[in-house]
Order: C-alpha cells, then structure tokens, then sequence
C-alpha cells in the first residue's frame, strides 16, 4: 500500500537525457511525492529517465525488505509503480515462472512487470485486488495507468503542458502546478446533489479521476481510455436458494482469507452491522489467533452501535477496542479538507477518521465491509417508503401528473412540494431524488444568477445514463447496479481510502473481491430482497456465524448525529462561515437564499443539516485551496478563517 505519482511527455525532447533537466524532474516527482507522505512513510522510490518519472511513497505490508518500488523487468524496459494489493500474487508469480520470467523479489508488485511482458494489456484483468497502477513501457514510449474494479484505490490525471501528470491524489497534481485551479461548474453541481464530485471529473477544470476498471494509456501526446472489466448484468445464476447459500459463505471464506495476508499487524473495522460482523466471523474462524477490532460510538443512542460492536466481539473473541466521539470531534474538520482535497460531505468521514486513528495504535492493515449493501440490497431506498407506496396504491386516474402540478404551485421549498415532486416521478427518477441534497430546483435557487451552473451535463442526466446501461434489469437490481458504479466508489470507498491512509493504515474491502461481486450480481433479486427484508440471502448466511440478537437489529448505518451537532457548536459556525464577507462576495450562491436555509434551520422549521453541512464543507475548502496564497502558505486552520 502506498501513493503514486508522477509524469511522462508527449514527445521526447533533445535535452530530455540532459543531467539538468533529469535533476529538475526527478525534484518534480520528489515534490509530488513528498505531499502524500501519509500514505507511505515507510519508504520513498523515484526514477526519472528521459521525459518520464515514476515516484512512490510506500507502507510496507508484503516483502518487507525487497518490496522497494519503482520495480522493473531485467532490461529496465518495463517499469512499475504500485498502490494497492494483489491477493493472487502468488498463483500468477507460479504461472510466469513457468514461462521462464525471473522473479528478485516476494513483492506482488513484480507480477505486474512480468506479467506485462507476459500478457501486455492483459494483465491487468488478470490481477485479483485493489490497485492504482502506472507503468512505463520504454520500448513502446507508453505509460498505462489502471484502476481497479470496484474503485478502492484513487487516481487523479490531467494533461498540462505536454505532459500527462497522474497521483493518488489531487495534491500530488498541484504540488507540479499541473492544475488551474478554476472550479469546473458540473463538478460543483454534482457535489451539490450528491455530496460528492463525479467519478471522472474532479472539482479543479482539466483535472479527471480514471474510472474504475479502467486503463488509460498515454503514448504521443494522446491518451486513450478502455474498460477491463465490466460487472455482469445479466442475472442468469440458476441455483436454489439452499445452492446459493453454500456458494455465497463459500466465495466469502475464499475473499476473507485472500485479504488476510500481511507481513504486519491486521486487525477490522467492526461497527456491529451485518456486513463487518461477517467480515470479523470469517477472519476469527481463519486465524489462529484473536482478531483486533475496532469500533466507534457516540454518546447519543440512536447512533451508537457500540453494544451490538461488543456483542460480535465477544462472539468470536476479538481483541476489542473502542472509541466514543463528542462534539469537540468538528476540531479535526482542517483535516478533513486537506485530506479529500475535493469538497466532499459525507460526515460519516468524521468516525471513519477516529476509528481509523484507533486501529493505528495497534495494527498496519484492516478489513471492512464495505460493499455489501450494494450487492445484496441493504439500503433504506430499494424498498419504497410507506407514503410513496400508499400513493401508488391510490386509483386516481392521472395521479402523478396532477402532483406535479400541485409540486409546481407551491412557493418554492414550501412544506409537502419535496413529496408532492416525489411522488409526481417515475420509479428511477425517484431513486435519483432519494440521493439528492439540492435536486435540480434547489440549485437553481441557490445558484447566483451569474455562475454558469452546470456545464454539457447535470448531476440527473449523469444518473440516468448510468441506469441505461441496465435497463432490462428490475428496478432494484438496477439501483444497486448504479450505487456500485457512483455511490460507492465516490463516497463510501473514497471516505475510508482517505481517512485509513491519512493514518497511515491500508484498508482491505473483502466484500468487493470481484470474485465475490461477480457471483452477488448474477444471483437474481430475490435472493437479495424479498417481502421487503434486505440482505435476504446475506442474513441467511450470516445466522450461521453471528448472534442472533445481532440479525435482529434494525440496520443504522454509519451515521453521525449531525442534526445535534448542528444546533450546537456547528450552529456558530454556520453562520459566521456562510454569510461572511468572504462567502458573500464569491458569486457561487444567492445569499438570501443561503439564509433562507439557516433561518430555517436554526428556527426548527426545517431540517437541512446535510444542506448546510455541505455549504459550509465547501466554503472550508474554498479557503484552504483557492484563496490567497498567503492563506495557504500560513497553512492556517479552515475554521480559524473567519470571517
């Protein structure tokens, strides 16, 4: 595990090999590098050759002594740089051996070079685990970079200058002064809707993310992007619900025990829901010794977890440890921003951070259970809330148009229009309002009259083609197909990749082994949800491994009590940071209606914590990274910016 970063040029210049310019980019590569020294303080690797460089920051989990990266082919040819895991490292070591590559280290980065040379391309639908790879290939001027399936792993890249510069993450690209950095107008209307920027875009204008599954390849000044993987969609596993049982805790036990390999300490993240409580089970029956886990509270109930946490623990005999957050947790609210280097406000990123802190005393490497709401239908919104269904059940001719136009009398923001627009959609438009903060009608009122809003695409159309993808699919296939392509690399994976690595500390995602992934999307729906009960062949599995008591738990999430907070230390906060001078004046949003939300808020009125919290998370970063450079040089804290 560790960050990279680095460039190539488009073509190769006379004084490219010259001894200066070689020491002017190796201290380029060394800069971008030093930025994300969190992710590796193990160790540094840095190759520059002519109009090339490779740079990484490691933290040695595997082959701890010769694991040491950039790795290359025995010519030099072939040369790689390497931020993830690849849990099949040994099988594919076995296979190149055979056809007669020399292996110098243990490390699964050398599979990578040889496997290169072996299969090109290929190889990298070959690699079982979560990665964000650059190669060079000398002999054919062409740098790849490639992510992995699911999205674990980050990896930012924009064209500056004739050069292609790519990184783990944003900063890296800034630390090259590779980035204008002008806010791209649909990256900041997606943010608005969903919390989070889009998966090939970036906040900064130019800058994109590689998709998962993807490759680029960067060669004569042109980059070129194809897919090595593709989730199934066709639903076509013809087993009974007792096969399928077997077949899932089995491709489980096999994705559990392929992600416990480590040279360092391993441990959990158990927050006591279904999905980690699994993850511990399988890792305790694995291991011959108990397993370290570790869990976050909070003092109020409805968001504590803590006892369910406990009760797993004790299960299986774990080696527990625990952390409850207060309110004083907003104090680490600097961090945040500097770590995502994007806007992003999802609050959950706060405990992600504390139990990410507590893991670090005590282990290198955890496991988590990310993911398996979006294989197995855990969200609240695949199964239709009580007032929608009772809508739907209601034989009024015309029903839906007659609430869109009733949506459509009322001032805007009035109590009921939210439903009444609701109701008034088709089943995927629904699905989409049910993930939005500021629906198409919010931004516009919030949006000043003269910032252009959206750029070619909104944050809606966005989602609805990725719903054309799978459109023969039902409907709740088709929800957890899109939440897997947008939710969960975007905000669930990008909030535990940079809260864990902030720390110093690899996070492993078993659930989204996509051995495992493959099986859960070929099942058909009802195994998945069926009479309205989630994780339908999930629980099924898990009532063999866990308490009972634990099954029967109403499902919480890892939420925070955002609202509370809200109305206290962060209501100060709310307004001194929102209506600022410094606020007022960026042309971003409509004052008035800025405090038409906290007015409404702060009166208890209505609720907009996450609105709110998403325009102060903004203005936060705003500061740290496009206002004044003496802003940024004092490295002065966000809060401590006001007004």
């Amino acid at each position: 595990m560790c960050g990279i970063a680095g460039f190539a040029d488009a073509v190769t210049h006379a004084d490219a090999g010259a001894p200066e310019r070689i020491a002017a980019d190796t201290r380029l590569v060394r800069a971008m590098c030093s930025v994300i020294r969190h992710r590796g303080p193990d160790d540094e690797g840095v190759r520059v050759e002519a109009g090339v460089g490779l740079g990484m920051r490691r933290l040695s989990i595997i082959d701890l002594a010769t694991g040491h990266q950039p790795i290359g082919s025995e010519d030099g040819a072939v040369q790689v740089v390497f931020n993830g895991e690849i849990y099949n490292f040994a099988e594919l070591r076995t296979e190149l051996t055979r056809a007669g590559h020399r292996f110098v280290t243990t490390t699964d980065t050398e599979v990578i070079v040889h496997g290169y040379e072996q299969w090109g391309r290929g190889v990298f639908g070959r690699l079982r685990g979560m990665f964000g790879i650059a190669l060079w290939d000398s002999r054919a001027r062409a740098l790849w970079l490639a992510r992995d399936r699911a999205g674990i792993k980050p990896l930012y890249y924009v064209e500056h200058a004739g050069r292609l510069f790519f990184g783990s993450e944003l900063k890296s690209l800034l630390a090259a002064g590779a980035v204008e950095r002008t806010i791209d107008p649909e990256s900041l209307a997606h943010y608005l809707a969903f919390l989070y920027t889009p998966s090939d875009r970036a906040i900064f204008a130019g800058v994109r993310k590689l998709p998962p599954a993807n490759l680029l390849c960067w060669r004569d000044g042109h980059a070129s992007l194809t897919s090595f993987w593709t989730p199934p969609t066709d639903e076509t596993l013809m087993v009974n619900e007792t096969e399928a049982e077997e077949m899932l805790l089995a491709r489980l036990r096999d994705a559990v025990c392929s992600h416990l390999m480590s040279d360092v300490p391993l441990g959990a993240f158990l927050s006591g829901g279904v999905d980690s409580s699994l993850v511990v089970a399988l890792m305790a029956a694995a291991s011959s010794r108990p397993v370290k886990t570790f869990s976050i509270g909070f003092d109020e109930p409805a968001y504590d977890e803590l006892e369910s946490a406990r009760m797993m623990a004790q299960h299986v005999g774990a080696e527990h440890h625990e952390f409850v957050v207060q309110p004083d947790a907003l104090a680490i609210v600097d961090q945040l921003v500097s770590h995502f280097d994007e806007p992003f406000a999802d609050p959950s990123a706060i405990p992600t951070w504390y139990v990410s802190e507590l893991a670090r005393r005590h282990v290198t490497v955890v496991l988590s259970g990310d993911g398996g709401d979006e294989l197995f239908a855990g969200y609240d919104r695949y199964v239709p809330h009580t007032q929608v269904a009772r809508f739907d059940t209601l034989r009024l001719p015309g029903k839906r148009t007659l609430a869109g136009l009733a949506a459509r009398t009322l001032p805007h923001g009035a109590r009921g229009q939210r439903f009444l627009r609701h109701v008034a959609r088709d089943e995927e438009s629904r699905y989409i309002e049910s993930v939005t903060f500021f629906g198409l009608e919010d931004r516009q009122a919030l949006f000043d009259r003269g910032f252009e809003a959206h750029g070619t695409r909104t944050p809606e159309d966005q989602m609805h083609a990725r719903f054309n993808h799978v459109r023969h699919l039902p409907l709740v296939s088709r929800m957890m197909h899109v939440d897997f392509a947008t939710y969960l690399p975007e905000d669930v994976l990008t909030k535990v990749d940079r809260m864990s690595m902030a720390h110093s500390i690899e996070s492993r995602v078993p659930l989204l082994d996509h051995h495992l992934v493959e099986f859960a999307m070929r099942l058909p729906p009802g195994l998945k949800l069926r009479d309205g009960q989630r994780k339908y062949l999930l629980k099924r599995v898990a009532a063999r491994l866990l308490p009972a008591a634990l099954l029967q738990r109403k499902k919480q999430g890892f939420g925070v009590p955002l609202g509370l907070w809200c109305r206290g230390k962060l209501r100060t906060a709310f307004q001194d940071v929102l209506l600022s001078p410094r606020a007022r004046q960026r042309g971003y949003f409509d004052t008035r209606e800025v405090q038409r939300l906290l007015d409404e808020h702060l009166a208890g009125r209505r609720d907009h914590d996450f609105r709110l919290w998403q325009l102060l998370m903004f203005e936060l970063w705003h500061r740290k990274y496009l206002d004044q450079v003496t802003d940024v040089q004092e490295q002065r804290p966000a809060l401590a910016l006001i007004p």
